[in-house]
């Protein structure tokens, strides 16, 4: 592998008003980073709604036929999870943050008014837990006019230690979505890696503070990798995934209808108005284990819970 270079004097972090250098920044780039986006409370409310999560209290979890004991610590218990996606669907807090201020500020300035999210991952990483391999977005949720935009605030200060995010910059520009293949690094999850024309050495990572948010386009190469950070470390995010209102996405199949009118509908309005409102929406996405491929890929999520 190169040697991946470090971010350096690339200056990738904001304050929350959007400015005209920041969307060119972000457009050249693929991504931005809003510091201070969530407060301290806001931060320990978030955390604190993790815990409730994964101890159950919003009801079932795709993927868990148990929850851990109820005598282990909070510690211990979201510890035994990488992530869980869909989590406002069970939490009234998480489904309130899709909305936040400093993300819709981004959003609207970069996207345009109406704006549209479809899904939620609640990443909480512990020590020894693995990353996620190069890969774009938008070959996971496809949209008609390429205005994915993934939402990440940072509850725990993201390093090259803990995981943070690596991006290669730019690699949104050519709007290709490049081949995937499976990869039994035990750096990664049971995700694809993508393959690519571009060098790890032009890869930078992101490091940030809690209560950043960093957004990134759908088409940018990003990856993370394994928590090497002492017993007792989390690196937790909150990811949401954005576009515009106007655009179909077809992100679910449905056989009797044409693939060139798929609009999937399990969505929340963030911002703006719904061009599609006389569709109505729908309500079959739930909050779900993601595999970390600890205990092998392939067999729906359950392992991930055993002996962690």
């Amino acid at each position: 592998m190169n040697k991946i270079v470090s971010s350096g004097s690339m200056d990738y972090k904001h304050q929350k008003q959007m400015t005209d250098a920041d969307i060119a920044f972000y457009h050249e780039n693929g991504f931005f980073a809003v510091e201070n986006g969530l407060s301290t409370d806001q931060i320990n409310a978030l955390c604190d709604d993790t815990v409730s999560i994964c101890r159950g209290k919003y009801g079932k979890i795709s993927g868990i036929d148990e929850f851990p004991d109820e005598t282990l610590s909070d510690h211990e218990v979201i510890k035994k999870f990488l992530c869980i996606h869909f989590p406002h669907k069970g939490s009234k807090l998480m489904y309130e943050y899709l909305a936040q201020e400093a993300i819709k500020e981004v959003l609207t300035s970069v996207i345009g008014p109406d704006v549209k999210c479809m899904q939620s991952m609640l990443f909480m990483k512990a020590s020894g837990k693995p990353g996620q391999a190069w890969h774009q977005d938008e070959l996971y949720i496809p949209t008609r006019d390429r205005t994915l935009i993934g939402a990440w605030m940072a509850l725990d200060d993201a390093t090259i230690e803990n995981g943070c995010l690596w991006v290669i910059p730019g690699s949104h520009k050519p709007g290709v979505l490049w081949p995937q293949e499976f990869t039994t690094n035990p750096e990664f999850d049971c995700s694809g890696e993508s393959k690519f024309p571009y060098g790890d050495d032009e890869a930078i990572p992101l490091e940030v503070k809690a209560g950043t948010i960093l957004f990134f386009n759908g088409y940018l190469l990003h990856r993370s990798l394994k928590n090497r950070a002492p017993e007792g470390t989390f690196r937790r995010v909150l990811v949401n995934h954005y576009m515009s209102a106007s655009s179909l996405l077809p992100w679910k199949f449905k056989e009797e209808t044409p693939f060139a009118t798929l609009d999937f509908r399990d969505i929340v309005m963030i911002a703006g108005s719904d061009p599609y409102v006389y569709k109505g929406t729908e309500d079959v996405t739930a909050m779900h284990l993601r595999s970390t491929g600890e205990g092998g890929c392939g067999d729906g999520s359950k392992k991930s819970l055993e002996g962690n």
